[in-house]
């Protein structure tokens, strides 16, 4: 080879290098975005709840499934999205379920009554639901080695602050109340928002990664309609409950819903078992659910993200309800929980190895003991004291160490073609789990407040903080009887 051919063949690497690096830094803060705006979608109509009650004239159930129509049908369809990025490409996947959402964001802030603030935060759920299992297999596809682990942790801090960080923004768009449009800006500021992200998107975003012959193998795969079906009923049977059930009264069709879950859940199983074994292909690969470490880290993922959610509920009904303070004052309340979250789940990494494998089980360690220094500070009706702000400190940090190495080690060995099944499954645990935190907890809270007023209140949320705590100690359990993993794995 002569020296200009040398000069250019390196000048040719050093040039697809730099669009290596630059490329996926692009795509990353693009849907890392996406995800945080998603996520504050969850819980930012938390504190704008009682104003829409009031000028909509909302009944209680129909304002809880304002909360709650979003979080059922994101739920219900986030396996369903990811196959579809498996099928038409992640990157188109993903901006399609984006421009989805952007929509349905603007129809809810102009919304003129219960009815359609309803069906427009179902369609919204539906959109994230197409949207976001996209991001880690983007994630899984786009990065390799210790780029992975640093882009799996940003996702992971943006995941978990997304729920605290929607108590604050929300907080501050009800208190400032833009041009006199109340709560509509909490769902009106998606929009510019959606559409920037539209545009640079369509930019990074990769079209079609696959090649022909992969594509074509994988729209062959199709949709597996009967598995589609019976995980879509299973899931509706567990999460309309737990949303409802307080609401309604915990009648005898919310005990009836939750039994036939389990064996609707039980067909699902069987089916896709048998359709496996047939050489078919179905909607969850029964190899994904094999994969080292997926069962447990499915199970610490559920737990943490329930403790997440029931700490966010009951916390703010506390601030608000029991205390009196105003949307913006309880918001930024949660402000020390997510920078806490933020920076343990982004440095997790530059830890001593030899602690690694201690990460998850001390997370939920420290999480228990943030919960219930919490309540005890509280459980009298007062305000709290610098020993509150350590608490919220110590539940950052030990959520972080929960999910954080615990997502990056159940994600370290999946193969690209399993990588969309894989994010499916996890971005779905996760989701059941705020579901089930804020149903569970938020009904113990309900059920334990006596008389209305601080010190009711205070008593009420510390039954919530032990029971907290408890489910910490569960994933603290569950860390340490999962399946050891050689050399430096994290866990």
């Amino acid at each position: 080879m002569t020296a200009t051919s040398e000069t250019a063949a390196s000048r040719s690497v050093t040039s697809r290098t730099h669009t290596t690096d630059k490329a996926p830094a692009r795509l990353l803060a693009v849907v890392l975005t996406a995800q945080f705006m998603a996520m504050l979608d969850i819980f930012i109509v938390n504190v704008a709840a009682p104003a829409i009650r009031t000028e909509l004239g909302s009944s209680g159930a129909q304002l809880q499934l304002v909360v709650a129509g979003y979080t059922i049908s994101y739920a219900v369809l986030l396996v369903a999205g990811a196959r579809l990025g498996g099928v038409f490409g992640h990157g188109r996947a993903h901006l399609a379920g984006l421009a989805v959402f952007t929509a349905a964001s603007l129809a809810c802030g102009l919304a003129a009554d219960s009815g359609q603030l309803i069906a427009f935060r179902v369609i919204q759920g539906a959109g994230a639901a197409v949207m976001i299992p996209q991001v880690l297999s983007l994630i899984q596809q786009h990065f390799t080695g210790a780029a992975r682990v640093r882009a799996i942790g940003a996702y992971s801090a943006v995941l978990a602050t997304g729920a605290a960080a929607g108590q604050v923004v929300g907080g501050v768009l009800v208190s400032v109340d833009l041009f006199g449009a109340g709560w509509r800006p909490v769902f009106l500021v998606n929009v510019p928002i959606g559409l920037a992200l539209l545009v640079i998107g369509a930019r990074v975003l990769p079209g079609e990664p696959r090649t022909g012959a992969a594509r074509s193998k994988a729209r062959a795969r199709g949709f597996d309609p009967v598995g589609l079906v019976l995980l879509a009923v299973a899931v509706t049977l567990l999460t309309v409950p737990l949303v409802l059930g307080q609401e309604l009264g915990w009648r005898d069709w919310t005990g009836a819903c939750l039994l036939a879950c389990a064996g609707v859940l039980a067909g699902f199983v069987a089916y896709e078992t048998r359709l496996a074994a047939r050489g078919g292909a179905p909607l969850i690969a029964p190899r994904v659910l094999r994969l080292p470490g997926i069962a447990v880290a499915s199970a610490r993922l559920l737990l943490v993200m329930a403790a997440n959610a029931g700490f966010l509920f009951t916390l703010t009904l506390h601030l608000q309800g029991g205390l009196g303070y105003s949307a913006l004052h309880a918001g930024l309340m949660c402000a020390p929980t997510a920078v806490a979250f933020g920076a343990a789940g982004l440095t997790w990494r530059r830890w001593p190895v030899r602690l690694r494998r201690h990460l998850v089980p001390g997370g939920f360690a420290v999480l228990a003991a943030g919960e219930v220094l919490t309540g005890l500070v509280l459980r009298g009706g007062d305000g709290g004291s610098v020993a509150l702000y350590a608490g919220f400190v110590l539940i950052g940090v030990g959520m972080a160490l929960a999910f954080s190495p615990n997502l990056a080690g159940a994600l370290a060995d999946v193969r690209p073609q399993d990588a969309a099944d894989a994010s499916g499954v996890l971005v779905t645990v996760t989701q059941l789990g705020q579901v089930m935190g804020v149903a569970a907890i938020g009904t113990l809270y309900l059920n334990r407040l006596g008389t209305p007023g601080p010190q009711g209140s205070g008593h009420a949320l510390w039954v919530c903080e032990l029971s907290l705590a408890a489910v910490a100690c569960a994933g603290a359990v569950a860390g340490l009887v999962r399946r050891r993993r050689a050399g430096t794995a994290v866990g």
